[in-house]
């Protein structure tokens, strides 16, 4: 069987993330792409040794995405001197196997920086800066934080409305003071900077974390505001960063969370043919337009299967779009060939898991966004609706009509989000965040009386100075 493998798990030595990854497409003789899933599927065996010369501890995951390819995710638990990568298709070497990395690879939670944040950016292959990340700093082309820094926290320090992070990266380490009476977000961001610094060096930096879902620095306001934000809005200046759930399945993928954009591409029942041609939604009662959308539903049931898990805020609304129904998995949701990426206080986060998972998505019109969602195109990578949802069992319809356009639109999709938005990509895009703060901030950056020093975690010694090869010599 012939087999084209790529993917950042085939290097790493190079690139260290919390699961490592890689792809395997499989072709006929003709060297066609395999478009569904083998009778057999490949084996897959991922070892290696300490310096102590005992085994590697490294767990792999072979995730089948039903259409002639495969995900591969291994996850290694301490310092290994060698990796060895072994594949397999019925008892035969496949690709160039074995794959052997003679050279140190390490866990994620070792404390490992070598190389400037240029460097690694280069490493990684991050390609260029995101056109989000420029535009967003178009209005922030030289920021001095002796003159703005008071005025975010004098501004924004409004303990019941709103939840916000004063971050300091000095000499690699990362300090905090937070403002507001809600501010356990802070773990997503605490995760996502201390990850980055056990894998580059960063710059000194200083800058504002958002913990809420609305943006902040209002375009209404007199002064324009330098603020990362999980949402962006065309409201508001704030500069954008991945979402938490986003930045989550990312730190902890084949860790603590069950859904990330890897694992929904693997678990689904499935293919594109055997799916329902029926709309499928559940979410709470978090915007106005998700009780049209039950309204719309009652009156067109063959075409929906959607409702509400909890009503909050418009509980005096329960006996009219109730009954609220349970929490289904994720996973269940790509029974159906149709899905709807509605609002909710703000941009629905879930936007990614749903393109991931192959079918056709919905979405209205909207003034919120996420990092990613300038590079979307619409009638390419999803179908847009009305913000009302007037249109959208007229859209429905039309999928139904016209099932291969359809397919070709949710396939689109699913590339738009393996191109865009895995565990490399959304890393990739904050060492690119910081990188461009860094070349536009003016002022020292200095520890300020009050912050606090977020510490590093790590369960044994890493070692860090028994690599035997420089990366930079191998660019």
């Amino acid at each position: 069987m012939n087999v084209k493998l790529w993917g950042p798990g085939l290097k790493p030595h190079q690139i260290t993330m919390p699961a490592r990854y890689f792809f395997i497409q499989a072709f006929d003789q003709n060297n066609n792409s395999i478009t569904h899933s083998l009778e057999t599927e490949p084996q897959v065996i991922i070892d290696g040794g300490t310096k102590k010369k005992t085994s590697c501890r490294i767990w792999t995951k072979l995730l089948d995405r039903k259409d002639g390819s495969y995900i591969v995710r291994y996850k290694v638990y301490e310092p290994c001197s060698y990796v060895k990568i072994t594949l397999t298709y019925e008892n035969e070497q496949i690709g160039n196997s074995p794959y052997i990395i003679n050279d140190y690879v390490y866990p994620d939670n070792c404390y490992c920086p070598q190389y400037s944040l240029q460097d690694v950016i280069n490493i990684w292959n991050c390609g260029n800066v995101p056109l989000q990340i420029d535009n967003d700093f178009l209005n922030f082309k030289k920021i001095n934080w002796d003159e703005t820094r008071l005025k975010v926290i004098d501004q924004f320090n409004k303990p019941y409305s709103v939840s916000l992070c004063h971050y300091i990266i000095k000499n690699n380490q990362v300090y905090r003071k937070c403002y507001g009476q809600h501010v356990g977000f802070n773990m997503f961001s605490d995760s996502i900077l201390l990850s980055l610094t056990r894998k580059t060096i960063l710059p000194d930096l200083e800058f504002f974390i958002n913990l809420g879902d609305w943006p902040l620095s209002s375009k209404n306001m007199p002064n324009k505001y330098p603020i990362f934000s999980w949402c962006g809005s065309k409201d508001a200046n704030d500069i954008v960063m991945p979402t938490y759930e986003l930045t989550e399945s990312t730190l902890e993928n084949m860790g603590k969370v069950t859904l990330d954009m890897l694992s929904v591409q693997g678990n689904f029942k499935y293919v594109w043919e055997d799916r329902k041609e029926i709309l499928f939604w559940r979410g709470r009662d978090s915007n106005k337009n998700r009780l049209n959308l039950i309204k719309i539903s009652k009156t067109h049931p063959e075409l929906f299967n959607v409702s509400l898990t909890n009503f909050f805020f418009f509980k005096d609304e329960e006996d009219t779009y109730g009954p609220r129904s349970e929490h289904i998995s994720f996973f269940k949701f790509f029974d159906y060939k149709y899905q709807l990426s509605i609002d909710g206080t703000v941009a629905a986060y879930r936007m990614p898991f749903l393109l991931g998972g192959g079918s056709l998505v919905f979405k209205p019109y909207s003034k919120y966004y996420e990092h990613f969602y300038s590079k979307l195109e619409p009638n390419v990578h999803y179908v847009p609706v009305e913000t009302d949802l007037s249109d959208l069992v007229e859209k429905i319809q039309w999928a139904k009509d016209n099932d291969s356009k359809a397919k070709e639109i949710a396939q689109s999709g699913k590339k738009f989000a393996n191109t865009n938005l895995l565990p490399k990509n959304i890393l990739c895009y904050y060492m690119h965040l910081l990188n461009k703060l860094s070349k536009v901030t003016t002022s020292n950056v200095k520890v300020l009386e009050g912050m606090e020093l977020i510490n590093q975690k790590s369960d044994y010694p890493c070692d860090c100075l028994n690599k035997e090869k420089n990366i930079k010599e191998e660019l």
